[in-house]
């Protein structure tokens, strides 16, 4: 019996593990988890820029997951997915660029602090290079979190204009 061609706009069920776009939504917990567990365990100092930057971290993991759930279940099979598909990876991408340079820049000056001999009040030098290590460790994180969403949301976009 011959298959008819799929209705749908957007791919359901186990379908998102094979296509392009969507295939991205694995690496997107990993490395988004990793940002929010490494920034988490080097401590939230100074908590204005890293606060942003758990924020973004929490936010992305939170409705990264709610949104492949909403494909795994199917229920983006209305018309206006794939726009909010984009739009949800371009604020993503927003957030997580920005989120990304204010860590890498936190961590800049924190490593320039280690290589003088400066620790922080409470912590004595190890535990400062072991924080600057966590600290790159989620940057790089970070900034592979934000090419994986723009990836995402570049396949998107392309994927909306042939529907």
């Amino acid at each position: 019996m011959a298959s008819s061609p799929s209705s749908d706009v957007l791919p359901t069920g186990g379908r998102i593990f094979t296509s392009i776009p969507d295939v991205f939504f694995i690496p997107e917990f990993v490395f988004g988890g990793l940002v929010w567990i490494l920034v988490a365990s080097a401590g939230i100092t100074p908590e204005n820029p890293l606060g942003w930057v758990m924020f973004v971290s929490v936010f992305c993991f939170v409705m990264t997951t709610l949104w492949f759930f909403i494909f795994l279940c199917g229920a983006n099979q209305s018309s206006v997915w794939p726009s909010l598909d984009v739009g949800y990876h371009f604020v993503a991408v927003v957030f997580y660029l920005s989120a990304s340079v204010a860590l890498a820049y936190i961590t800049l000056i924190l490593g320039t602090l280690v290589n003088l001999g400066i620790s922080q009040p409470v912590l004595n030098q190890f535990d400062s290079l072991k924080i600057y290590r966590l600290n790159i460790a989620a940057v790089v994180m970070s900034f592979i979190a934000t090419l994986l969403y723009f990836l995402h949301t570049i396949f998107s976009a392309l994927r909306w204009k042939m529907i």
